[in-house]
């Protein structure tokens, strides 16, 4: 059924082309923009936002949004041409730019600007010291990704080496992190939201330290194309990243408990309390981008953290992976 659904768009895709070509060569445009996002997560508060509030319907586009676990597989859907544009980390394009291909990945809007994960304990901790967590068993996330890498780099930061100071477990799938430490792996765990909160609702953990804070500003999670699409659909382009620069402000001026309002049909399993507490963990430390613009030192911080990890094979180029211009018209044109 997945196989004709991918067969049926295409067709469609092929038969849009074909009309817009015949209207005297004009700037083609698609309605439909099939959306692949890494994970469901409240970090991404504002782009559920810029669909619950009609955001990209009033750019006259229809978002089909698909969550495809693992920044790989994304990767694969959006090079095959199974989405259109990819919720993803940043260092995805990276990691493909690396296997040398010749239709890059580029990023056009940045959605979050730090890392997401914080420090779970099993008791709380007055007066955290990062030299307290040598010798510990920690629970942390998959390697090579944006997660794992922000921690050890925050790690190293404080003078701890994971690989030697501690005793790393990241062998464990995603899905399973938050399960595995509730069962008892592990000293400390590096958690997203909303299962740090859930843990400290039901006295499993307690956050003590924001990974976030700690490895500063990173084009973290980008919405990106490839360039021929770019090229071929500027004004869809255009049109996507106007609404999520709306949503972006929307959460700006928005109190915490609209927000959560607004995003809390995505989460149907998840309380709403926890929602706000998600919510107004991430407004307080930054983690909502207030706009699409991902600038050069973002983009230097996160090579910085991709070459501590070994994860930077060469040069990442600025000027090839990101395209700012459409963000750039989305901040002057949406107030």
């Amino acid at each position: 059924m997945y196989r004709v659904r991918m067969l049926a768009a295409a067709a469609v895709l092929v038969v849009l082309a074909g009309v817009l070509a015949a209207c005297g060569g004009k700037t083609e445009q698609l309605s439909k923009v099939r959306v692949g996002e890494v994970t469901r997560s409240i970090f991404y508060a504002p782009q559920y936002v810029a669909l619950s509030q009609g955001m990209f319907k009033q750019e006259g586009l229809e978002v089909e949004l698909t969550t495809i676990p693992g920044g790989d597989k994304v990767a694969t859907a959006l090079l095959s041409g199974g989405i259109d544009v990819a919720l993803v980390g940043a260092e995805t394009s990276i990691y493909v730019a690396q296997q040398g291909s010749s239709d890059p990945i580029v990023s056009f809007a940045q959605l979050t600007q730090t890392d997401g994960t914080f420090l779970v304990a099993r008791k709380p901790v007055t007066n955290f010291d990062w030299n307290s967590l040598r010798g510990v068993t920690f629970l942390g996330q998959r390697k090579g990704g944006m997660p794992q890498m922000a921690g050890e780099f925050t790690l190293r930061k404080h003078g701890i080496d994971p690989q030697k100071d501690l005793n790393l477990i990241q062998n464990i799938e995603f899905a399973n992190i938050a399960s595995a430490f509730a069962s008892g792996t592990g000293d400390y765990v590096q958690l997203f939201e909303p299962q740090a909160s859930v843990f400290e609702k039901e006295g499993k953990g307690y956050v003590i330290a924001s990974f976030g804070k700690e490895s500063g500003k990173l084009p973290y999670t980008d919405f990106m194309a490839k360039r021929s699409f770019m090229n071929k659909y500027p004004d869809t382009i255009q049109k996507y990243t106007n609404a999520i620069q709306r949503a972006q402000l929307w959460v700006q001026q928005k109190e915490v408990n609209e927000i959560a309002d607004a995003v809390k049909s995505f989460f149907p399993d998840t309380d709403i309390g926890i929602i706000r507490s998600v919510v107004q963990r991430y407004k307080e430390q930054g983690s909502y981008a207030t706009d699409g613009i991902i600038d050069e030192e973002e983009w230097n911080n996160l090579k910085n953290v991709l070459r501590q990890a070994g994860e930077l094979k060469g040069d990442a180029d600025y000027k090839m992976l990101v395209d700012n211009s459409f963000a750039e018209k989305a901040r002057t044109a949406v107030k």
